[in-house]
């Protein structure tokens, strides 16, 4: 089953984003700590990760480049979301991410996303 990482600081967001892709056939971790997002990633192994640009005292940009940057997680989609960010500027970053969905998002669009991120030539 594809596994999906959702990172994000409200809590209330993670809810949502487990249901909906929980009920779309996707298995959900759920962070809200992005500090502690190197050890989940770890432990779980996530196909494709929905990241959250503003994260308490973490920038989710940052982290995203983080994540560009090594080896073992390079390839892994990363779908950034924000509410207050322009998807210009966040797709224009050094080791930006795969895809950008702006906050409120459409529930069609997310998995739209998601299921272009997962097919096997959007990672060639």
């Amino acid at each position: 089953m594809t596994r999906i990482l959702a990172v994000d600081d409200d809590k209330d967001i993670l809810e949502i984003l487990q249901f909906i892709l929980e009920d779309s056939g996707y298995e959900v971790d759920t962070l809200s700590d992005g500090r502690l997002l190197f050890d989940k990633i770890q432990q779980n192994e996530p196909d494709l990760i929905l990241l959250d640009i503003m994260l308490g005292t973490t920038d989710g940009r940052e982290l995203c480049k983080n994540i560009k940057l090594q080896g073992k997680t390079q390839k892994i989609p990363v779908i950034m979301i924000s509410a207050s960010h322009n998807i210009a500027d966040v797709l224009k970053q050094d080791c930006a991410p795969d895809d950008f969905l702006a906050k409120p998002f459409d529930i069609h669009v997310l998995l739209q996303k998601i299921q272009r991120q997962l097919r096997p030539e959007a990672a060639a």
